[in-house]
């Protein structure tokens, strides 16, 4: 069975989060049209920007999904990741704290998406 190789993120300007998520990541998109942006997360794997159908989209729409980033093991990784995130601006959502998993935080994209940085399983 083939496994998901598309995320798609919606966003109501496709333009400013394209900024956002290629600074925050530090990757370029593999190609910039006018209501979708992807960025090939590994070979054939694509983390997608959408403008296409956000009419009901708003930053204060509940979030049931969070894109993710794994770090190495340590908490100094995590909490590197945060200091240089909120160097850049980024909105805060949830500080840095120990879970079960391990260490972890949530920022937000300018359309109220969640990002949480943890540790590699």
């Amino acid at each position: 069975m083939p496994a998901p190789n598309l995320f798609l993120v919606y966003v109501t300007d496709v333009e400013r989060a394209t900024s956002f998520y290629a600074d925050l990541f530090e990757i370029e998109p593999v190609v910039r049209a006018p209501r979708y942006v992807p960025f090939e997360i590994a070979p054939g794997v694509l983390f997608a920007l959408w403008s296409g159908h956000t009419d009901g989209l708003s930053a204060r729409t509940p979030r049931s999904f969070e894109v993710g980033l794994m770090v190495s093991r340590s908490a100094a990784a995590v909490d590197d990741v945060f200091a240089t995130w909120v160097a850049k601006g980024v909105t805060v959502v949830e500080e840095p704290h120990d879970e079960v998993f391990g260490r972890t935080f949530v920022v937000a994209d300018p359309d109220g998406n969640l990002i949480r940085v943890s540790p590699t399983d």
